[in-house]
């Protein structure tokens, strides 16, 4: 019998999702647990993989087709199967897959064939467009890799299952590329940055220019991340305050400590725990700022749960460390590592975006000095941390003499609800999460 594969349920209030791509085509081989296709829901962005080894007989949803949760999306048939399955889809409509491409461009077209019917529709024909026909042909990490050098896949020849573009052919061409002089096609990408920002969250258009404008339809991720911006907008009454911090001690630690931590925890030492641990004494001691609001109720939490802003080149999206306050600094580094890189792979749950009563972003590793965040709903507050940036500043000694000394600074903002947090609650807040970051005294070991 075929195995249906279904629409997951990605949390208990999801109740449907969007199929953003499918990673195989009809008539190919799939492998149990291998990624099959890439969804989107109101949570988070996640593949989806393969309930069963054998042939994709049929994709009935394509992509842009929005189902319920539990509907099937498409049959896998076992391998003794192989040879019946595509059987009556032949003898009852032979010209039918030359035929149909042509109404078909758009994204979605096979969601209107009836579940009922799957068994004697022919198959959908294969994505009209260029760009589909890239996305089927290689898996996301040759995609993120191909974004990264600015590549387009389609000068890449792929050597894989029916020219499936493999991290090999990638590398590969990549290598070619360096060693000889740049051919004209790589001019598309040069029109990006050039700069390592280009491999954070930067969208371009995915085609070429044919007039003075490109329209494309927004990605479900981009879609949403609108919504909940203006919603927090309308929501919280915004209001902002940025803290100035010597990070001198941090920086010297960081580098006296980085070689040793990874030696000693197989995990690279960044800056991004220091940040939240600093977060994390100072609501302690201001809770206000770790409580949410619901109607006219103020609702503190036990647990600090960290919202930790991740840049995607597709968007952004905000993992969560939970119970971040029972955490030691080496289980701060773990789960940030662990949240970014799940993230970055598309393989989040929905509880690993949900819960958070407090979250940091931080743009600082792009250049800003600093930045002024919307508030995650349903926190009062998000802590943006600017670029580390050594410059001049008036020291002042134990016994008051001042002098001007080279210190690595870095500028911190704090955006908050005004209805539940007042400016001087803000401020104290900062007061204490500074003086955490000054003093370094954190343990690494």
């Amino acid at each position: 019998m075929p195995v249906n594969v279904l629409m997951p349920q990605m949390g208990e209030s999801i109740a449907e999702g969007t199929i953003v791509r499918w990673f195989k085509q009809e008539g190919d081989t799939v492998s149990k647990d291998e990624a099959l296709l890439e969804i989107s829901t109101d949570k988070v962005d996640a593949e989806v993989p393969a309930p069963a080894s054998g042939v994709l007989a049929k994709i009935v949803h394509g992509p842009g087709a929005t189902v319920p949760v539990e509907t099937v999306i498409a049959m896998i048939a076992g391998s003794g199967e192989v040879a019946a399955a595509p059987a009556p889809a032949a003898a009852a409509a032979p010209p039918a897959p030359v035929q149909r491409p042509a109404p078909a461009p758009a994204a979605g077209t096979t969601a209107a064939t009836p579940a009922g019917s799957a068994p004697v529709v022919p198959p959908a024909p294969p994505p009209a467009s260029e760009a589909a026909l890239l996305q089927q042909r290689s898996s996301p990490l040759v995609r993120r890799i191909a974004d990264e050098h600015g590549v387009d896949l389609a000068q890449v020849p792929g050597t894989g299952a029916q020219g499936r573009v493999t991290k090999e052919d990638i590398t590969a061409f990549i290598e070619r590329r360096k060693a000889a002089p740049a051919p004209p096609p790589p001019v598309r990408a040069a029109a990006a940055p050039s700069t390592a920002l280009s491999s954070g969250a930067t969208l371009a258009p995915a085609g070429p220019f044919t007039g003075e404008q490109l329209r494309e339809p927004m990605s479900i991720m981009r879609q949403k991340i609108a919504e909940h911006m203006v919603a927090s907008r309308r929501t919280s009454p915004h209001v902002h305050t940025v803290f100035e911090a010597d990070m001198s001690r941090v920086v010297a630690l960081l580098h006296s400590q980085k070689d040793a931590f990874l030696a000693q925890h197989s995990l690279k030492l960044t800056y991004t725990p220091f940040f939240l641990a600093a977060a994390i004494e100072a609501l302690k001691a201001f809770p206000v700022v770790n409580a949410s609001l619901d109607g006219n109720e103020i609702v503190y939490h036990r647990h600090v749960n960290l919202g930790v802003a991740v840049a995607l080149p597709h968007g952004l999206i905000v993992p969560v460390i939970r119970r971040a306050e029972e955490l030691s600094f080496i289980g701060l580094q773990s789960a940030v590592t662990d949240l970014a890189a799940r993230a970055r792979n598309k393989q989040l749950k929905p509880e690993d975006v949900g819960g958070s009563t407090f979250s940091v972003t931080n743009p600082g590793p792009y250049g800003g000095l600093f930045g002024l965040p919307i508030i995650n709903q349903p926190n009062v507050a998000i802590l943006s941390t600017g670029g580390i940036q050594r410059r001049p500043v008036v020291v002042t000694d134990e016994i008051g003499r001042e002098a001007i000394a080279i210190r690595d600074m870095a500028y911190l903002a704090l955006s908050f609800d005004h209805r539940l947090v007042d400016g001087a609650t803000a401020d104290q807040f900062m007061a204490a999460l500074k003086s955490v970051l000054e003093k370094a005294e954190f343990d690494l070991l």
